[in-house]
């Protein structure tokens, strides 16, 4: 899959990509917005008679793409009948949910546009979840759905639904085609929405009398998107600005998002923060962006961040935002966040900048010309005689770091440690595997134990929280990048939600790995039973312990994998070590762990971050004084 651009859909000479031949740079990073790396020669077949079903499948092959996920139905079946014999794989999924979240998988893990197919009714309306997740988290992504025949729209059809206006607040853009004609432009024209600017789901949905209509495909289509121009280069003055606050402040911090990410500026990033020798805070969409060995780096903020990362913030006196959108679980209550911090803020969104919190100096523009520019005009400065000392701030930053450094207790009753099963895997699987999270403590944990050196190495569900994503967005990022182990650390919650999609993995030769850290609970849900209800556990007990409900490792082996158990710390090293040596079939582990354990850091849902608790009843001791 890729990105088309007005420049590739008018000129088709530039030499495709091998099927062989990964995305992005050798090392798998995934290809920045816009690169060329990622973007393959755009076909210039002959004009031909099809339907519009055929249509609708050249234009797929036009655009370079490799796969898509979906399940056929009714209203998009006359597009599976040209798909049979297109070089386009589909992928048969067992649930469009399952096909939405691959897409998304494949996307976060090349770079390259997703695409899912349902068809109308439930089909679509079951593609709603990974929309929106999509969206959340600016995710290329392109949806096909069938509709009912255009004479039957609004009548209440069978297997009708508006999911044109059912998506209109989760979508980028979205289409309801009106005639055959248009359908390669209407494609040619998602694409391209949903990769250029700030990303996202873009909605096509085909009536089926418009599929089983004759018409001429020709190729390439004209754009025709008024008024859409995402500004990519930054404005000199504020550049300028921000470059001049950076060489006065004291105690300054890059608060880096994942539109750094997205936007393949990784390595201009590093080159920023040792320039600057400011400090860094990568966010849970940014994990990454930064190696989190790097001197500089404070970890993550936030709700379940570090300690050093969530006052490195909170206390600073200049915030320069890359790519990020100061969401509530960074902010805490938004009101007493950062008091006392000049803002720069900088995304290719306009519409994020002063959206939370007011940006002193805002810079709309793409995150790696941003940094470039922030690079030039900070040397500038720093030529000129202008650089701030921050030794002080990080004398404070690293004691911070000292004293109150992510860790964890065993647990009492000899049960095994989630955080250790989690820290063990990180070590075993490696800085170049893939990780996918599911949400909740298991996706805290993930994010805190496992060290993320290079981009494109941490997926996960941020601003939705979509119990159910690690499965089948693990197998879209294997798809992407099959040579890449890819790990889905996920929940017995979340698990159980769409672990049928392993069925698709095992058939379609797609061998994933999953460590399931099953505490018997919806561990995250109790947690905040714990420390907010009393201790009462009201509906999050799963059985999945007392009963063993399902039998993980027999559920493994009906969907058509390997399935292990691991349930004491001396055998972790050892079922892990199995699991990588599969490489022919998925793999599950069920590792059994304690059901007490807790995210620690944390600031509570409404609360300031200076309210951060270490661990339970533990407030970091910090004085004001030296601030």
């Amino acid at each position: 899959m890729t990105r088309p651009t007005p420049e590739t859909l008018a000129h088709s000479a530039r030499r495709a990509r091998t099927a062989t031949e990964p995305a992005g740079d050798a090392d798998h990073t995934p290809a920045p917005r816009g690169a060329a790396a990622a973007t393959p020669a755009v076909r210039q077949p002959a004009p031909a008679q099809v339907s519009g079903a055929g249509s609708l499948v050249r234009s797929l092959e036009a655009l370079g793409v490799e796969v898509v996920f979906g399940i056929p139905g009714g209203a998009i079946l006359p597009a599976y009948d040209p798909l049979y014999d297109s070089t386009v794989r589909h992928i048969l999924v067992r649930h469009e949910q399952g096909a939405g979240h691959a897409a998304t998988g494949y996307a976060q893990a090349t770079g390259r546009v997703g695409v899912c197919i349902a068809t109308s009714g439930p089909g679509a309306t079951n593609l709603v979840t990974p929309i929106a997740d999509a969206y959340m988290d600016s995710v290329p992504m392109v949806a096909i759905t069938g509709q009912v025949a255009r004479p039957s729209i609004g009548t209440d059809a069978f297997q009708e639904a508006d999911i044109q206006g059912i998506t209109l607040p989760i979508t980028k853009h979205n289409f309801l085609v009106q005639t055959p004609e248009e359908i390669p432009q209407v494609l040619a024209e998602a694409f391209h929405l949903a990769s250029t600017g700030r990303p996202g789901p873009v909605l096509v949905d085909i009536p089926k009398d418009v599929l089983q209509a004759p018409t001429t495909f020709a190729w390439p289509p004209t754009l025709d998107l008024p008024g859409y121009r995402p500004t990519l280069h930054p404005h000199g003055k504020q550049i300028r600005e921000a470059a001049r606050l950076m060489a006065m402040a004291r105690r300054p911090v890059l608060y880096v998002g994942g539109g750094v990410l997205k936007a393949g500026a990784t390595e201009g990033l590093r080159t920023l923060a040792e320039l600057t020798g400011i400090p860094v805070v990568t966010t849970l969409m940014a994990l990454g962006a930064f190696p989190d060995s790097h001197r500089q780096h404070l970890g993550m903020p936030g709700m379940h961040g570090t300690v050093a990362a969530v006052y490195g913030l909170q206390k600073s006196d200049l915030i320069v935002a890359l790519g990020a959108r100061f969401d509530d679980r960074v902010t805490g209550q938004l009101d007493s966040f950062a008091p006392d911090a000049t803002v720069v803020h900088a995304d290719i969104d306009p519409a994020e900048i002063g959206k939370n919190r007011h940006a002193d100096v805002p810079i709309v523009g793409d995150a790696k010309h941003v940094i470039d520019e922030l690079i030039a005009a900070v040397t500038a400065e720093r030529k000129a005689g202008h650089r701030s000392d921050l030794a002080d701030w990080w004398t404070q930053l690293d004691d911070l770091r000292q004293r109150y450094p992510l860790g964890y207790e065993e647990p009492a009753d000899g049960t095994l440690s989630p955080q250790y099963v989690i820290k063990r895997l990180g070590e075993i699987a490696g800085p170049d595997a893939v990780y996918v999270a599911g949400v909740g403590q298991h996706q805290m944990w993930a994010s805190q134990f496992i060290s993320y050196e290079k981009p494109g190495t941490w997926l996960n569900s941020g601003g939705l929280g979509t119990m159910g994503y690690a499965v089948p967005a693990a197998m879209g990022a294997k798809v992407g990048r099959p040579d890449t182990v890819v790990w889905a650390v996920d929940g017995d919650g979340c698990f159980q939600m769409t672990n049928q999609e392993l069925a698709t993995c095992a058939l379609e030769g797609i061998p994933i790995k999953v460590a399931v850290i099953n505490n018997g609970n919806l561990g995250m849900v109790r947690q905040w039973q714990t420390l907010f209800y009393g201790e009462r556990y009201s509906n999050t007990e799963l059985g999945t312990h007392k009963h063993r409900i399902p039998d993980f490792v027999k559920l493994a082996e009906a969907l058509g994998c390997v399935g292990l158990r691991c349930e004491t710390p001396e055998d972790v090293d050892k079922t892990i070590e199995a699991a990588m040596a599969i490489t022919d079939a998925p793999v599950v582990i069920d590792f059994v762990v304690g059901k007490d354990a807790m995210v620690w850091p944390m600031v509570a849902a409404g609360t300031s971050n200076d309210e951060i608790m270490f661990a339970r009843g533990v407030r970091p001791a910090f004085d004001e004084d030296e601030i």
